[in-house]
């Protein structure tokens, strides 16, 4: 093989590689985005394709076993249970609105990531704490 051929050759590996990248980039940023009630109107045009639900998680439904989580979210009034693999966000509690990544796998909805909605306002608890624990300049 000519030194020529092996440019070509290389080059076009290379755009190949790169083509894919973007691809893969592309189908990541395509995630479909919808509120619970919209999910469920439209769970069989959705089928088991990926996608994001919003709503906020409904007290009293939380249950925790063996590294899964089980909830409802809801949204207008339309629940959705879910299952999630894995350990919840900090912040994850019952009324704060998630966003979840997932499938719906019959009627629940099977995530694999949790993203806790909240303002970005940081409201200390105790503001006076720091001013009582900074000692008074020397003079």
């Amino acid at each position: 093989m000519n030194q020529r051929r092996r440019l070509w050759l290389a080059g076009a590996v290379v755009v190949a590689a790169l083509g894919f990248l973007v691809f893969q980039g592309l189908g990541n940023a395509t995630v479909y985005f919808r509120t619970a009630d919209e999910a469920v109107a439209q769970r069989d045009s959705l089928g088991t394709r990926r996608f994001r639900i919003e709503g906020a998680v409904v007290p009293d439904t939380i249950s925790e076993s063996r590294g899964r989580v089980a909830f409802r979210i809801a949204n207008n009034g339309v629940q959705v249970p879910v299952v999630h693999d894995g350990d919840p966000p900090e912040m994850f509690q019952p009324g704060i609105p998630v966003v979840l990544e997932g499938r719906f796998g019959g009627e629940t909805f099977e995530s694999d990531r949790i993203m806790v909605k909240h303002s970005e306002d940081y409201i200390a608890e105790n503001p006076d704490r720091v001013a009582k624990t900074v000692p008074a300049p020397a003079q």
